[in-house]
């Protein structure tokens, strides 16, 4: 598994290398972006949450041409989408994104000052514009320059999450789609049933990739998290799951959030594995999709 090599820091942001044309970039409340480059042109996959302006941070690495594909509509991926006015996202995830909860400045700062920041103000946050959005789709591919990353969709986390596979790098930049925390008990989620539908898709491309550089967390995860995410998911449908009571994981969580797997040290599920998912029971097979219920930020 690749290590990262600590290499440039700013107020608002870190970078390191994971691979010779790969940038890990994270924010100030640890979220997690990736900077992939080709001979021709360069792909930012997710944006942080828009807290100091990372398009100029990502002009000192690279005078490429960049383009944006985020992997789903939370605001903690889709920051920098408000700077460069466009990106490329699933088109089920276009409403969510654009969406007050999501887009608004003052939760994105306080997502971002979470852990207490000195000296970071609303002045410090991308204002929220009118963005060009491009629909991407499973299989879609972005040719970088002797560079091919292909899309994967993967919906769970929301429904229009997407994962991005690297081939030559072995590696699937998987943005929330399956990791020790994987919230599938949001406004905007897909049920179990749907998200294990989906990591047997993903699992299809296991020969193609060893890791899951994910949206969250300083080291990569295996790809057996997959696997160990379809095991999860079987074992919540059939109630063989622990089912651990847990506080709402943000405001904007549902009500009677539940826990897979009981948790050890370094939050990994003390029965082992990669994956752990928090949901609700009412979130466990398929409905009749509704719409994102707009929150004012206020009383969240």
């Amino acid at each position: 598994m690749e290590q990262t090599t600590e290499m440039r820091e700013s107020k608002f942001f870190k970078s390191s290398k994971i691979f010779e044309n790969v940038t890990l970039i994270s924010g100030l409340a640890g979220e997690q972006c990736y900077l992939v480059e080709g001979s021709e042109r360069a792909l930012l996959i997710d944006g942080l949450t828009g807290v100091g302006s990372l398009r100029a941070y990502i002009r000192e690495l690279t005078d490429l041409p960049v383009l944006v594909v985020v992997t789903h509509g939370h605001l903690d991926h889709t920051g920098a989408v408000f700077e460069y006015r466009e990106c490329f996202i699933h088109p089920e995830d276009m409403a969510l994104m654009s969406s007050g909860m999501h887009s608004g400045e003052e939760a994105r700062l306080e997502f971002a000052t979470r852990k207490p920041q000195e000296g970071i103000t609303l002045a410090d946050v991308v204002p929220a514009v009118p963005v060009k959005t491009y629909p991407i789709y499973d299989g879609d591919m972005f040719d970088l320059g002797g560079v091919m990353i292909e899309v994967i969709a993967v919906p769970g986390h929301t429904r229009g999450t997407v994962v991005l596979l690297d081939r030559a790098n072995r590696a699937v930049y998987s943005g929330d789609a399956c990791n020790l925390n994987t919230l599938l008990n949001l406004p905007g989620s897909a049920s179990i049933e749907e998200y294990l539908e989906s990591l047997h898709h993903l699992k299809q491309y296991e020969g193609a990739f060893d890791v899951m550089w994910g949206g969250h967390g300083k080291r990569a995860v295996p790809k057996s998290a997959v696997e160990d995410g379809i095991r999860l998911c079987e074992e919540i449908l059939t109630g063989k799951d622990d089912r651990i009571a847990v506080p709402p994981t943000s405001k904007r969580s549902k009500e009677g959030c539940l826990l897979a797997k009981q948790r050890g040290e370094n939050f990994l599920p003390v029965e082992g594995g990669y994956c752990n998912i928090v949901y609700t029971l009412d979130g466990l097979h398929r409905a009749e999709k509704q719409p994102i219920r707009e929150i004012p930020y206020q009383n969240r």
